[in-house]
């Protein structure tokens, strides 16, 4: 019994000798991790706990009336899924800050979906809209920020693997 208790042990202490978020580069790769899985929460915790009207976190949401009360019903119960998704995201980024080994390759595909949303945006054919400084910094966040960091995760898992 104590043996295997010391073995477990040993496997939690020396987490950093097999994660590889340890050098300086990689404590500031778990720093936008966290910051990112921060910003992502809140976004999502104020449509998923709001719904279409959101809790109001990022301004007014009071820009439509409903006239069919059922309708909007149904859509407000999607929305809120949706807000659960991206919440999911979101603990995905802060349990990849703290073990990239583990969950390196499932944010990567959390990553790529946020890109395929990014250009989803374009389908609205409204480039007035889309490159105004309300949608801007999403999208190029989104577009350009997004596969960065794709990139950067990608780079960690390989030296890791190197090692």
């Amino acid at each position: 019994m104590v043996k295997s208790e010391s073995k477990r042990l040993s496997s939690y202490i020396s987490i950093s000798e097999q994660n590889p978020m340890t050098s300086l580069g990689s404590n500031a790769l778990r720093v936008v991790l966290l910051l990112a899985g921060a910003f992502i929460l809140f976004t999502a915790l104020n449509v998923a706990l709001g719904g279409i009207t959101t809790m109001g976190w990022q301004g007014d949401a009071a820009f439509f009336e409903v006239t069919d009360e059922s309708a909007f019903l149904i859509h407000d119960s999607h929305t809120r899924f949706l807000g659960g998704l991206w919440a999911g995201g979101g603990l995905l980024f802060f349990a990849a800050a703290f073990d990239l080994r583990r969950f390196g390759s499932a944010l990567q595909v959390v990553l790529a979906f946020i890109v395929l949303g990014g250009l989803a945006r374009f389908t609205q054919a409204r480039p007035d809209l889309l490159f105004s400084a309300d949608i801007a910094g999403s999208l190029a966040a989104e577009l350009i920020g997004v596969p960065m960091l794709w990139f950067w995760i990608s780079r960690a898992l390989r030296s890791e693997r190197s090692a």
